[in-house]
């Protein structure tokens, strides 16, 4: 006889999704409002180029994809298909809910489950994030140096990248002080609450894990560090060839390296808004400013990473009801014949 899987936990929309995402879409409306026109003439603009920006993202999710399969201990082994699957549908996951991270890298281990097991596959995400977050804070860092020595900036803005410069190093102390001193920070939390006591232990392993991989994967390393620079020279490449269609002057070069700056911080401190929604547009067009450019030139350039960012969503959303489709017909138990 067939069984039928069991339902799903029901999900409700957060108060804070409805109000970020009802705040960023009035702040883009407001932003485009009366600009339409010049937004799609250059789109049009852009023309092929478009499929070019698409699948320059797509070759950065292929590596984080790779990056978090060498993360991974043996004998746990993960296609790369797979994986490069699972990380676009955390991705669109995590872009289009406002909570983000929280829910997005742990969907990439749900992803693979029937693949690798869930705590090695959370494990080496949490690695791969690891080293992510400190690539991306060295860009941001080295980001915030340029522009302070090249540009003017009004006090507050000069403040902002002082501050960026600031807790860059002060992240790198803390990374080196936790793998001097190894606390078991998520073990000891998980510890003190009765409810979730029992992970302790599991935590405690992960973590261990996660302090010891350097020495354990030192082959490794230089593979991981060519795939999180890769990562970042890719998206450096991509707005070098949106503002090269856009036939923006200057230096184009420079330009494309602080706009990707700024987009990781954004990124960053705009994560819990769904697609950066409005916030990205702003802040883009506001930066376009400080480095001598137009502002529509900083929306346009938000507007079409926003147009890869959807597509990509898009095709994440295929995988996942695909795989959900899958999953259930997997579940589905046919008798054996007599």
């Amino acid at each position: 006889m067939t069984a039928s899987p069991a339902p799903g936990p029901r999900r409700g929309v957060s108060a804070t999704g409805v109000v970020t995402a009802t705040g960023g879409l009035a702040l883009l409306v407001w932003l485009v409002w009366g600009r339409v026109g010049e937004i799609v003439a250059d789109v049009r603009q852009v023309g092929w180029g478009l499929t070019l920006v698409v699948v320059l993202g797509g070759l950065r999710f292929l590596l984080r994809a790779a990056a978090w399969r060498l993360c991974l201990d043996p004998p746990h082994r993960l296609q790369l298909s797979d994986a490069f699957a699972a990380v676009i549908c955390g991705d669109a996951i995590g872009n289009l809910t406002p909570l983000g991270p929280l829910i997005g890298e742990p969907a990439k281990a749900a992803f693979v489950r029937g693949r690798v097991a869930l705590t090695p596959a959370l494990t080496a995400l949490a690695i791969e994030n690891v080293l992510y977050t400190m690539s991306a804070a060295a860009m941001i860092a080295a980001g915030m140096v340029t522009l302070l020595v090249g540009f003017q900036l009004p006090a507050n803005v000069r403040g902002l990248g002082e501050g960026a410069i600031v807790a860059t190093l002060a992240l790198f102390v803390l990374a080196l002080w936790m793998l001097w001193r190894q606390p078991a920070l998520v073990s000891r939390a998980l510890g003190v609450a009765p409810p979730l006591r029992k992970h302790a232990d599991r935590a405690r392993r992960m973590e261990a894990e996660i302090y010891t991989f350097a020495t354990r994967h030192r082959a490794a390393l230089p593979a991981l560090a060519a795939a999180e620079i890769g990562f970042h020279l890719l998206g450096v490449t991509e707005v070098y060839l949106t503002l090269w269609l856009l036939n923006v002057g200057g230096p184009l070069l420079l330009n494309a390296f602080l706009f990707e700056t700024a987009n990781r911080l954004i990124n960053v401190v705009f994560k819990m808004v769904p697609l950066r929604l409005g916030v990205d547009e702003a802040a883009t067009a506001g930066f376009a400013a400080l480095v001598g450019l137009p502002q529509k030139t900083g929306l346009a350039l938000a507007i079409i990473r926003k147009v890869r960012m959807l597509a990509w969503a898009g095709a994440g959303g295929i995988l996942l009801v695909r795989e959900g489709l899958t999953s259930r017909a997997r579940s589905v138990q046919f008798p054996s014949p007599d």
